[in-house]
């Protein structure tokens, strides 16, 4: 059975993109089939944690919002640039960096429609396990559509007292609109904070599922987003963290 998974976070720098990328790696080693879908389409940027130049690709998902192509024609295959030897399969649709396309976008919009049916179709067409949608920060239409048509949404916060409040908002909206699963995971937690104490502060305070706190690592930071970190560093102990929290986004 797929799973349309939306990873989301109220402010930016909380290392959502760097999250769904480690869990898309961790869950295509598992064997399955993983889409990713950057709809951050005002400040794209998983694409480079994927190794892809856009010079080098033909559609984007802006191409399919504004009618010029299926969203299918805009997915792609980055999975031997990953890691030939994954079981899996990781596909990712990128958005447009260009800044012409991302001006047109914030001025004139898109047809919201088209993002619905796709994440439909590409679940479809690809024969998907498990769909994760890299949100914009914040509430925006496109994200509140990628919340709406999810099976879990994953909020990603720090210990932070701004990242708290602006969790409120989140795990409150996912629930008016009624998204089955909700998981919370504390991120770039710092080696002072206890991890065990900072999980059920965080449970109680919004009566949801914690899946994960991961700590603050240099190492992670060092490596200034030129990949898939638990790739790169498949032993270090972040990147067993990484696994554990996409076996729980996977049931």
């Amino acid at each position: 059975m797929s799973r349309v998974v939306a990873v989301h976070s109220f402010r930016g720098g909380t290392g959502k993109s760097n999250t769904t990328a480690n869990v898309a790696v961790m869950a295509a080693r598992r064997g399955l089939r993983v889409g990713v879908v950057d709809t951050d389409i005002q400040s794209p940027g998983i694409h480079v944690l994927f190794g892809i130049d856009q010079a080098t690709i033909g559609r984007t998902l802006n191409d399919h919002l504004w009618g010029r192509c299926a969203i299918t024609e805009a997915a792609v295959d980055v999975t031997a640039g990953l890691d030939p030897t994954l079981e899996g399969r990781v596909f990712l649709v990128p958005s447009s960096i260009d800044a012409g396309d991302i001006a047109r976008v914030m001025h004139d919009g898109y047809d919201v429609a088209l993002l619905h049916e796709g994440i439909r179709t590409l679940v479809d067409e690809l024969r998907l396990d498990l769909l994760l949608l890299d949100t914009h920060p914040g509430l925006n239409e496109e994200t509140l559509l990628s919340i709406a048509v999810s099976d879990t949404v994953v909020v990603v916060l720090r210990p932070d007292q701004q990242d708290y409040e602006g969790t409120s908002v989140t795990v409150s909206v996912a629930r008016r609109l009624q998204v089955p699963h909700m998981l919370l995971v504390v991120n770039k937690t710092p080696a002072v904070f206890d991890h065990a104490d900072v999980e059920e502060r965080v449970r109680a305070a919004y009566d949801c599922e914690v899946a994960a706190v991961l700590p603050h690592s240099d190492d992670l930071m060092a490596y200034s987003s030129q990949g898939v970190f638990s790739l790169s560093r498949p032993d270090h102990p972040v990147a067993a963290m990484y696994d554990a929290l996409a076996a729980r986004i996977v049931g």
